[in-house]
């Protein structure tokens, strides 16, 4: 019996956890993931609300081993420039939009009509999962992270370049007011190694940034290493 061949699919790539897990629940939904595609601030050269600057983005995406698009956007053409790079895609093969939307209803209408309207089928490997159980099972699989943004009226300073572990998801609970994924924008996560790592990203020095009431942590220098090292 000839084996079913999977469908090509482009992940959404924020360089955070949400993103990072759905990619790698992908191929168990029949998917193969062939791209990524991160969008980046035309004017400052940095993925959206995580701040990471481009250049680590591409050396993230090396470290997994998977391709990635990245495109500019600026002022209110992100939709516009999205579905331009996601045409760019499906002309190269992909049939599938795997995004890592939990359960703001909000964005699922949004990514199904986006990529509804670029012929993209919309797979959201996470969608109507429990507060906590993303952030539970990114751990349990084994990647590591960072916080690498935040609101400065839901979390102080102190949670900023936190690892993403155990008693990080336990003190997040603890606080009872504020969403354990991050998903309305409390918080943003940089993934440095996992299983679909074939290196980790090494932080060799960060910074602290307040800005517009968003703490960022910048990270000048990195360096990819061999797994073990």
């Amino acid at each position: 019996m000839a084996k079913t061949l999977a469908v090509k699919a482009v992940v959404s790539w924020s360089g955070g956890k949400d993103g990072c897990y759905a990619c790698y629940l992908a191929p168990s939904l029949g998917y193969e993931v062939s791209f990524l595609l991160t969008m980046v601030s035309r004017q400052f050269q940095r993925s959206g609300g995580h701040g990471i600057e481009a250049q680590l983005m591409h050396r993230q995406a090396e470290a997994t081993g998977i391709g990635m698009l990245q495109q500019d956007y600026a002022g209110d053409n992100y939709e516009e420039m999205f579905k331009s790079a996601l045409r760019q895609l499906r002309g190269e093969g992909a049939e599938a939009l795997v995004t890592g939307d939990i359960y703001l209803q909000e964005h699922r209408d949004w990514v199904e009509r986006v990529a509804g309207e670029v012929g993209l089928k919309a797979v959201l490997p996470l969608w109507g999962m429990k507060p906590g159980e993303v952030t539970r099972g990114f751990i349990g699989a084994g990647f590591e992270a960072l916080v690498v943004a935040l609101q400065a009226d839901q979390l102080g300073e102190e949670w900023l370049g936190r690892r993403v572990d155990a008693d990080f998801l336990s003190d997040l609970l603890s606080l009872g007011q504020v969403d354990p994924e991050g998903e309305r924008g409390e918080f943003h996560t940089f993934v440095l190694d996992g299983p679909l790592f074939k290196k980790r990203v090494e932080v060799l020095e960060t910074g602290r940034v307040l800005r517009d009431g968003r703490w960022f942590l910048d990270i000048p220098r990195y360096e990819l290493r061999e797994k073990g090292s």
